[in-house]
């Protein structure tokens, strides 16, 4: 099961960090991923991070603005959110992988967490 929060109103200037937390004691044989979905939109691709941490790939309209991170110790994933854009209003979903490397395609994910909405104000 995967629990994400740290979503919220967010203005200008604040760097909100997303956590994801899951339960059970194999959340180190999944890669992990954040998706996205704005209103009347697809879900889109955000990030993904391999099952070690060693590897992230991030989508291009985030790069050098978000980074996903995790810490296996503790079963959480995260995402620090810089420089939030009006255009990154969404609701904001982590999901597991269980391939090596996440991918950033979203029918590879089995386990999906009930999204956080991240509403950007300016």
């Amino acid at each position: 099961q995967l629990q994400a929060s740290g979503g919220g109103l967010v203005q200008a200037g604040v760097s909100p960090r997303l956590s994801c937390a899951a339960s059970g004691r194999t959340f180190s044989r999944y890669a992990m991923g954040w998706f996205r979905q704005a209103p009347g939109k697809e879900r889109e691709f955000v990030a993904t991070i391999s099952r070690s941490g060693g590897s992230t790939n991030h989508a291009d309209s985030v790069k050098d603005r978000f980074t996903i991170s995790r810490d296996n110790a503790k079963n959480t994933v995260y995402l620090q959110m810089n420089s939030l854009k009006s255009e990154d209003t969404a609701v904001y979903y982590c999901a597991a992988d269980p391939g090596l490397y996440g991918s950033r395609n979203s029918v590879e994910y089995i386990y999906w967490g009930q999204g956080t909405q991240v509403t950007v104000s300016s």
